[in-house]
């Protein structure tokens, strides 16, 4: 795919932004742990974790300026809360260790999923892209799968935790297949499958691994073999309706950034 038609376009752009948006945030979330995880081991892999999800961003914005969109730092750290286009599952507060281990555990199922997808994009930089970062995703889930199984049926408090963090998280981590403005305008031109796809891909794996780890998923599978999610998704996001917790988020993330932009450090 060599020119762009200005509605194929937009909807690339439209999501990219998604997808670099959602990097970024949880990537921040994560990096709140740094210094705090409950043990060593865990602390350095997701500080490594969490600047692996912001080079994955940083990548997708770079996508971005390609396509004229402006450099990375300022659509990182110059936009406002309404121009961001992430999941609201994204900007969530960090929680307890449970919630962030969920957390991450869901984002990371659906980064793989998505980028396995992309991997055959008909716009041969995401591909390409996509081709070179799901490498990092197999360790991501390693560390991921690790503490959800461990957790998941330990004692009862960490069952408990890690129930609640679920409860929490699954409505909300369904916005991530939020679809993006110009969905069938994507798949039509072969640059990303719908998210009601990738959504039921991503099911097929997490739902077996969670009740593996004694933990109790609302979604199951009707008489015709289809998902049925037995909670409504937490949608927003995409349009650019968040909550307060992004807007605390960003002033924290761009303060040093909006007091002097295009600043070299």
């Amino acid at each position: 795919m060599r020119d762009l038609t200005p509605d194929v376009r937009d909807a690339l752009v439209n999501y990219l932004y998604a997808l670099a948006d959602d990097e970024l945030l949880v990537g921040h979330r994560a990096s709140e742990w740094t210094g705090l995880a409950p043990i060593l081991e865990a602390d350095v892999a997701l500080s490594s974790i969490a600047q692996d999800e912001m080079g994955h961003a940083l990548t997708f914005y770079q996508l971005l300026e390609a396509l004229g969109e402006g450099n990375p730092d300022d659509l990182a750290f110059a936009r406002g809360v309404t121009d961001f286009r992430n999941a609201i599952f994204s900007e969530l507060p960090r929680g307890d260790w449970a919630f962030t281990v969920v957390r991450q555990y869901l984002h990371d199922v659906a980064e793989r999923v998505r980028l396995e997808a992309l991997a055959n994009s008909a716009y041969e930089p995401l591909a390409h892209v996509a081709r070179k970062l799901i490498v990092e995703e197999k360790y991501h889930l390693l560390h991921d799968r690790s503490w959800v199984a461990k957790l998941g049926g330990a004692t009862e408090e960490s069952h408990r935790r890690m129930q609640a963090a679920l409860d929490r998280a699954f409505p909300h981590a369904l916005g991530l297949f939020e679809p993006a403005d110009g969905e069938a305008v994507r798949a039509e031109a072969g640059i990303a499958p719908p998210e009601r796809e990738l959504r039921d891909r991503w099911l097929d794996e997490v739902v077996p691994f969670l009740e593996s780890a004694t933990l109790r998923v609302p979604a199951r599978r009707d008489d015709r073999g289809e998902w049925q999610v037995l909670v409504e998704p937490v949608y927003g996001g995409r349009r650019g309706r968040h909550t307060e917790y992004l807007e605390t988020l960003l002033d924290a993330m761009q303060m040093v950034y909006r007091m002097e932009p295009g600043a070299k450090w």
